[in-house]
């Protein structure tokens, strides 16, 4: 691959990125409660405490928040301000990958390890529905990459800056981020027996910059749940944020002292992979399966030029969530840039051993008709459920597949057909999710419907209640209408010139009050996307109608 080819690539996945984060409203229920969480920080000047909606708030480290915070004070209060920061880090996590595979391998092999997973679906999703695993990915993959360079070089620099790097994902995510470069190094270095790596000095001076950068979040943490012990924080009883935030909620996980319960299965991040890593899954899962072969068949004694640090990050990383009595899909999103390393070296035996020509060509050929399909399938997407998608929209998706076609047929192509077929499925399916699909589908939100007929129709704020729970609002409605509404459970609260916010369901409660409704939404929890909401003739069934009504005197 040319650095012309890779630069255009890198391009044209940079600007669907973009068009997400300029294109799609945030989605219920991380994003939103993240980027009203940030919103909160900012106009509260409170920076080493985090609240939710006023409440305390410990699952998550403050790294998030302070830059989003900032973000949103430089910019304003708008979503794709809060999503800028972790932008920058997907970028960061891209480059750090292709230096960090320079260092091994060929530039060819570096430059396919970039584009690999820049095109992989977890980048296209998580730069639109920004949690804390994209910052995360960039800072592991920086702190990989600068602690390989250091071993190699022996420079300061890259020392300090592997230190920076690992307390920057330890104060986005926990200690996974201090763990997973231990992970990749420890078996790198024994299967290159290089034992005298295990004990160096300088790893004192590593631990204490890590300390030192810890000490405001660690002290945040202190100030507010140590010195009040027994705070009650969604349920979990808080003795102490320190133990807390650098024991059970990470290791606490696997040892049990976490009582959490959710996905434990140590399938389940594999099987994340198979749509979050796609176009390239099968092709990493044969890179894996070749380069654990090739260790073994080497006696599991590496040269001073051959690296264990991609393989081992990725496997030891992997049972460590996979052993985790609570799992969510995104978790595993972290070592991505290691597994499209391993990738992009698969690629590279694929295409200059001639062992692999019979692979080569069943895999071309089985990849082709998949594409199609996902060409197709994304055709029917853009016609059947929302007819409110322009009808240019599945017309273009249709030439899109002819596009596919024209290219599956030609011979003569700038690079590998079976590379360019993946490239210009993933970045093409993306583009119209980015611009029609999700735009569309966020519009049956309910928090953002209701926060647009608060703003449309200029409501006091001040006056506005949410009554009951409206599960579906979510926080969107708090970030969009810029406003933290509070919440009432008994109709003796709401007085004359009150604006409500109530569900159909618990609509009736308020009859004992004189009112007028003024708007009536229906809205859907779209991170839990259905067959049937996406049939239009069953979608009525799976909304959840709500009013805006006002308090009459």
């Amino acid at each position: 691959m040319s650095n012309r080819i890779a630069l255009s690539l890198l391009g044209l996945c940079v600007a669907v990125y973009l068009l997400g984060i300029f294109c799609v409203p945030l989605m219920d229920i991380d994003a939103t409660q993240y980027a009203s969480m940030s919103r909160e920080m900012l106009l509260s000047g409170n920076f080493l405490e985090l609240y939710d909606l006023g409440k305390d708030y410990i699952d998550k480290p403050p790294m998030l928040f302070w830059l989003s915070s900032l973000s949103l004070g430089i910019f304003g209060v708008h979503d794709w301000a809060y999503r800028l920061p972790s932008f920058l880090f997907s970028l960061l996590a891209l480059y750090s990958t292709y230096r960090l595979a320079l260092l091994f391998y060929r530039k060819e092999v570096a430059l396919l390890s970039i584009t690999i997973l820049a095109t992989c679906q977890a980048m296209f999703l998580i730069n639109h529905d920004v949690r804390t695993d994209t910052m995360l990915m960039g800072w592991v993959a920086c702190s990989i990459w600068q602690l390989a360079e250091w071993y190699q070089f022996q420079k300061w620099k890259n020392l300090s800056l592997a230190a920076v790097a690992i307390a920057g994902g330890m104060m986005t995510k926990g200690p996974l981020a201090l763990m997973i470069p231990i992970f990749a190094f420890g078996p790198h270095f024994l299967l290159r027996h290089n034992f005298k790596e295990f004990f160096r000095w300088e790893y004192l001076i590593l631990l204490i910059i890590i300390a030192v950068l810890l000490v405001p979040m660690s002290y945040g943490l202190y100030q507010q749940f140590d010195l009040h012990p027994g705070k009650v924080v969604v349920g979990k009883t808080i003795d102490s944020g320190l133990k807390f935030y650098y024991w059970t909620q990470s290791f606490g996980r696997i040892t049990g002292d976490n009582p959490q319960r959710e996905n434990g299965s140590i399938l389940f991040q594999l099987q994340n992979m198979v749509w979050s890593f796609l176009p390239w899954i099968i092709f990493f899962l044969l890179g894996l399966f070749s380069a654990i072969k090739q260790i073994i068949e080497k006696r599991f004694l590496l040269t001073n030029k051959e690296e264990a640090i991609t393989v081992a990050g990725f496997l030891v990383t992997y049972l460590a969530l996979g052993s985790s009595k609570v799992q969510l899909p995104h978790y595993i999103f972290v070592i991505f840039p290691l597994a499209a390393i391993i990738t992009a070296r698969f690629f590279d035996q694929l295409f200059n051993d001639l062992s692999w020509n019979r692979w080569r060509k069943t895999l071309t050929l089985s990849h082709a008709i998949v594409f199609a399909l996902m060409w197709i399938a994304l055709i029917l997407l853009m016609v059947v459920p929302f007819k409110s998608i322009p009808v240019f929209v599945p017309v273009f998706a249709g030439l899109g597949l002819v596009g596919y076609l024209w290219l599956a047929s030609r011979k003569n192509l700038p690079m590998p057909k079976l590379l360019l077929l993946c490239f210009f499925t993933t970045i093409g399916l993306n583009i119209f999710l980015n611009t029609a699909f999700y735009p569309t589908l966020l519009k049956f939100q309910t928090g953002n419907i209701a926060a647009k007929f608060i703003e449309d129709n200029n409501l006091e704020k001040e006056k506005v209640r949410v009554y009951g729970k409206v599960v579906e609002a979510r926080n969107s409605l708090f970030f969009y209408a810029d406003h933290i509404f509070p919440r009432t459970d008994t109709v003796a609260t709401l007085k004359a010139g009150d604006y409500v916010l109530v569900s159909a369901e618990q609509y009736s409660q308020l009859s004992g009050v004189k009112h007028a409704i003024l708007f009536t939404g229906k809205g859907f929890p779209v991170t839990k996307l259905s067959l049937k909401f996406l049939t239009p003739s069953k979608r009525e069934k799976e909304l959840s109608p709500f009013h805006i009504v006002k308090i009459l005197p």
